[in-house]
């Protein structure tokens, strides 16, 4: 059996503070991503004491939280609205050579998924978390088009 190249990438970390009774609690809390930029994706926040421990920790909760989203040619099938929250995101396939056209934290989606040409534009909260959330909202709103000629009819 042959294994997985997983790729993993850092999208936000986070300083928060709990307040107890005479003190504060600092800790770290961290948003990764990992995929096998072949149309399998993963996505967790979590929190720890140190930088380092909070994203193994992140890395091995998105393992547990693996999504499959079809992609062609490095490219998707149609044009997308993905929506988390305040902020909502259009995503669009583009021509070879073009590029990942987007920001900083889609373009981490794209980059692991293994999207090679897309471009796309967020709207609302700029939140890093919602921003990804949108965009997997959206990739997994892709249908095929045989489906959709099919829906047309």
């Amino acid at each position: 059996m042959k294994k997985e190249k997983w790729f993993e990438k850092l999208i936000s970390i986070r300083r928060v503070t709990k307040v107890i009774k005479g003190r504060r609690i600092m800790a770290f809390s961290v948003l990764a991503i990992i995929g096998n930029k072949n149309g399998k994706i993963g996505l967790a926040k979590s929190k720890s004491k140190e930088i380092s421990l909070a994203f193994q920790k992140a890395i091995f909760k998105a393992k547990k939280k693996i999504i499959y989203i079809k992609i062609i040619n490095g490219t998707l099938y149609h044009e997308i609205i993905g929506k988390y929250g305040a902020s909502s995101i259009f995503i669009s396939p583009a021509k070879e050579g073009t590029g990942i056209i987007s920001g900083k934290s889609s373009k981490a989606v794209f980059d692991v998924l293994g999207i090679k040409n897309i471009i796309s534009k967020s709207y609302g909260s700029t939140n890093p978390y919602n921003i990804v959330k949108a965009t997997l909202n959206g990739l997994c709103n892709i249908n095929n088009p045989s489906y959709i000629f099919n829906k047309k009819k």
